[in-house]
């Protein structure tokens, strides 16, 4: 079990972030076969031969090699910073990694699985190490995740609204244990049934980053190392259904009724979600979505509320009775 003993001043100053490099590196697992289930089908014949073609051409292995199971090097998907982190917060860490942090992550991840390659040992071993990592990383990013990455953040972004929502009603003991079953509050500290983990950490008043992850899915994951922020990644909400097999729900008749695109956001709404959340999920333009939840609230199928900077939408009982029928 993992435990990170926490005070108030933790819980304070603990947050939420999404992590666009860590996404990244939990897909090279999967591709790769080293954790987490086999990709679904369409993703997986998308993905495959560009996942071979840049294992060909770049030097993806270097990254590969350093995906030991249950552990990797933590300046390959560093903790990030915010809600609002890109891919170039997260290439700019990497970059800025010590060269002395980096060799001590590696030779750790090389220890749990060891290469004979000579061309990943010889990156590896070269003083330009992180540069050359951070370099595939990027082409990675583009050549294998950026195409979902709106779609997927859309999931994470979603999440935290939840999660907010339920820390301000119900508290730390309720949000904690709402991330996932392996994980609770007790006895002044979050503990997390992790199998491969045995450890107390300290917060020591830092906080903790609580981390919505897609491709994390079933399992959870944590950072413990020093000079990296603590934190805690878990899957997100809605994260399920992306992966397992089926096919949307059909708008049938409340489709005839109210329209396909107004049936499908309101189905869309089980979590309340802002316009801009709602068109990246649907793929739809913001404008054509802002004007659909207009028309629905008026019908009283939808309310609105203002949190924080954004404006959330979310189904009256009415919106739940009419989805109920589809």
């Amino acid at each position: 079990m993992l435990r990170f003993t926490a005070g108030a001043d933790d819980l304070l100053a603990s947050r939420f972030a999404i992590a666009p490099l860590l996404e990244l590196e939990k897909l090279l697992r999967r591709l790769s076969g080293v954790e987490g289930r086999p990709m679904p089908r369409d993703w997986s014949d998308r993905l495959r031969p560009v996942y071979r073609r840049l294992r060909a051409e770049t030097e993806l292995d270097v990254v590969l090699a350093l995906c030991a199971p249950h552990y990797g090097a933590d300046f390959v998907a560093p903790p990030p910073r915010s809600l609002a982190q890109t891919i170039d917060d997260d290439l700019e860490t990497v970059r800025a990694t010590p060269l002395p942090l980096a060799r001590k992550e590696i030779a750790e991840c090389l220890r749990r699985r060891p290469t004979d390659d000579p061309r990943v040992l010889s990156v590896l071993r070269g003083r330009d190490v992180v540069a050359r990592i951070a370099d595939v990383l990027e082409i990675a990013w583009h050549e294998l995740l950026a195409q979902d990455w709106v779609r997927l953040r859309a999931i994470c972004e979603r999440d935290v609204v939840y999660r907010a929502g339920l820390l301000s009603r119900e508290g730390w003991a309720a949000a904690i244990a709402g991330l996932d079953r392996r994980m609770r509050w007790h006895d002044g500290a979050i503990e997390i049934k992790l199998r491969h983990a045995n450890a107390t950490v300290d917060l020591r008043g830092a906080g903790l980053l609580l981390i919505p992850s897609v491709f994390v899915w079933p399992d959870v994951a944590a950072y413990t190392e020093t000079p990296w922020p603590h934190a805690l990644i878990y899957p997100a909400r809605g994260t399920s259904a992306l992966w397992e097999p089926g096919t949307p729900a059909d708008p049938g008749a409340v489709g005839d009724l109210i329209g396909r695109s107004r049936a499908q956001l309101l189905a869309a709404l089980d979590e309340p979600a802002s316009t801009t959340q709602l068109a990246r999920t649907l793929g739809m333009a913001p404008g054509a979505v802002g004007d659909h939840l207009t028309v629905l609230r008026r019908a009283g199928l939808l309310a609105k509320a203002r949190s924080g900077r954004s404006v959330l939408y979310r189904r009256t009982p009415l919106g739940d009775a009419l989805t109920a029928q589809q």
